[in-house]
């Protein structure tokens, strides 16, 4: 059973919150977040950041994250992209659709880091369908500040090419302003990629002939071949492959679903920061 609805909480000064809360960004008091604090969390704590999909689920996400974030003693945090502010938040935010989400993401770990002393100058980051597309192009945007990132069931990716614009590749384009690629850098990100076996819904899923043709029609196909692409580029840098890919039973294209009945939110910690320390009672 889930628990009441989390009291949204205003403050004018930093406090540690405690457990689950709803907390509005003191920098930007139109920006709000959850977060996790586990009775576990020490002083440099593990920071995992989760980014919630098209229905802007961050509640619900942060309270089915809550008991794995609670087992691993890292604090959790889900921020609120609100579609009337960051209507493009899965491409970062474009120039003229609404505010940059990744500006945004980068505040809101700050104030995390301050007021809970987490490990934040490295977090680690999980998107799940929408949520997915915005972490995958985050870590590839911003790999100095990812630790390691699971992107669940995206709907489509961008790839490690230089000759496709931004989102589709890594050229660059007028409308993301100081956005940069580095693949000598991302390539050092360990990335894993994680779809549903019963996860072929049309829903949402972005076609066009061109992206079908390179990508796929399917969330299964298109994570194959971004993974695969990825191993390629890493070769072709003489790197190590970070990336790994895994199928999950019993997941079709349900963050609810998929952590209740396929056990996602275990899964996605444990690659993101291994097997949970025993509990000492």
């Amino acid at each position: 059973m889930l628990a009441p609805t989390v009291p949204r909480i205003n403050e004018t000064a930093p406090q540690k919150p405690k457990r689950l809360q709803r907390r509005v960004l003191l920098a930007d008091p139109s920006q709000e977040y959850f977060v996790h604090v586990p009775r576990s969390c020490g002083d440099h704590a593990p920071l995992v950041v989760a980014i919630h999909g098209q229905s802007r689920n961050a509640d619900e996400q942060a309270r089915l994250l809550a008991a794995n974030s609670e087992a691993h003693g890292a604090i959790l945090v889900a921020p609120i992209f609100s579609v009337e502010q960051y209507p493009d938040y899965q491409r970062l935010g474009r120039v003229g659709r609404g505010k940059r989400a990744d500006l945004a993401l980068n505040l809101i770990v700050a104030e995390v880091a301050a007021i809970t002393g987490a490990a934040a100058e490295r977090f680690y980051l999980f998107g799940f369908s929408g949520g997915a597309q915005f972490a995958h192009r985050y870590a590839m945007a911003n790999p100095h500040r990812v630790a390691g990132a699971v992107i669940a069931s995206a709907g489509w990716y961008t790839f490690p090419d230089a000759t496709r614009r931004f989102p589709y590749g890594l050229r660059m384009n007028r409308r993301h302003p100081g956005v940069r690629f580095d693949a000598e850098e991302f390539l050092h990100v360990p990335v894993t990629v994680m779809v549903g076996k019963s996860d072929d819904s049309q829903v949402g899923l972005r076609h066009s002939d061109r992206l079908d043709r390179e990508q796929g029609t399917t969330r299964v196909e298109r994570g194959r071949r971004w993974v695969a692409a990825m191993q390629a580029a890493a070769a072709a840098h003489n790197l190590e492959s970070k990336i790994a890919y895994e199928e999950v039973e019993n997941c079709g294209h349900s963050l609810r679903r998929s952590i209740l009945r396929g056990g996602l939110g275990d899964k996605v910690f444990r690659a993101l920061l291994g097997a949970p320390p025993l509990s000492t009672h």
